[in-house]
């Protein structure tokens, strides 16, 4: 069946395409007859309004763009889950980019998206969470912040006012540190990260000062940084097993990073939390699937997702929104540190 447009429909109705637009989308009165005349004609083709189409006119696409650094980590899926459910009830489509935390990726997302004139971006990782992102990439985001509504997830752009949500990773980690004191741990590794990330900064810097606030010392040799796979965490827990004076227990970047460091663990023959405790961060769904299962933080991952759209959604409307919105993190104690 050959498809038909409105101009076809405007044709046969011997109206302009402005009227059969106020039809469609009724935007303005238009006379009983015409209107009707109109109507049958799209029953009769059985007319299926285009969206695109649509929002020319009304310069709404109801489509919103979310850039995530890594569909691998369960977290930001788990983010982006709880963002999807939230713009679904609000009558809004997600445009998903995967940029694995590539500049270059990012940028031609973000003039992909804004080509297909979406109504807002949700923006997570990569040059939101670098400790020193270039002037021109912090721009690109300001410029474009100027024309459509950002919200950054868990990062910022030092020196621009954005909108943002994001967990309290600091105070997370404060909770965990302390859990492991109060167990009675004195000798406390971290474990992954990079230190060209904030949230590895801020991280360090609460595992830092959660030591000193309990008289505990820092040893540097303690403290391994490489990046958030598994795969960093198991290579990362075989070095610091083979020290002469290693710790009794270890907090790690992440859930994927913990995990990969329980297993490195356990094939040296160790026990957790016996030999050696292990606490993750991010409480993804694999944290209670372990064997042990996994004490972590939890960063409410579905709630980042939906506050972010909540607040995407007044902007839109052009509604007074404040710049940053905190959401508490929860500790999940399990069997790793028990």
């Amino acid at each position: 069946m050959e498809s038909i447009t409105v101009y076809d429909i405007a044709r046969e109705a011997n109206v302009s395409v402005a009227t059969v637009s106020r039809v469609l989308n009724d935007t303005a009165p238009v006379r009983t007859s015409t209107r009707l005349k109109i109507m049958a004609i799209i029953e009769k083709h059985k007319f299926q309004p285009n969206a695109l189409a649509r929002s020319l006119v009304n310069k709404k696409t109801g489509m919103i763009g979310v850039l995530f650094p890594d569909s691998t980590n369960m977290f930001f899926p788990e983010v982006f889950g709880g963002a999807e459910r939230a713009a679904q009830k609000l009558g809004y489509t997600l445009f998903l980019c995967n940029t694995f935390s590539n500049c270059s990726r990012e940028s031609e997302y973000l003039n992909s998206l804004c080509e297909r004139q979406v109504e807002g971006l949700i923006f997570m990782g990569g040059r939101i969470n670098a400790q020193h992102c270039p002037d021109a990439l912090v721009q690109e985001v300001v410029d474009i912040q100027k024309k459509i509504p950002i919200v950054l997830i868990n990062g910022s752009l030092p020196g621009h006012p954005c909108y943002r949500v994001k967990t309290d990773e600091y105070l997370g980690t404060q909770l965990i540190m302390q859990h492991l004191i109060d167990r009675g741990h004195r000798s406390i590794g971290f474990l992954g990260g990079t230190a060209e990330t904030t949230t590895t900064l801020e991280k360090l810097q609460a595992y830092k000062r959660t030591l000193s606030a309990n008289n505990l010392s820092y040893r540097k040799e303690w403290v391994r940084l490489g990046d958030f796979s598994m795969s960093c965490g198991s290579t990362l827990m075989q070095q610091l097993l083979t020290l002469p004076n290693r710790p009794t227990a270890v907090i790690c970047i992440n859930d994927y990073v913990a995990i990969g460091a329980m297993k490195a663990a356990i094939s040296q023959g160790m026990h957790i939390p016996e030999d050696i405790a292990v606490a993750g961060f991010d409480d993804t769904q694999l944290a209670s699937a372990m064997n042990p299962e996994l004490t972590t933080v939890s960063q409410h991952s579905e709630q980042l997702g939906r506050q972010a759209v909540s607040i995407l959604s007044q902007l839109i409307q052009k509604e007074k929104v404040k710049k940053l919105t905190v959401l508490e993190p929860k500790l999940i104690v399990r069997q790793s540190t028990q």
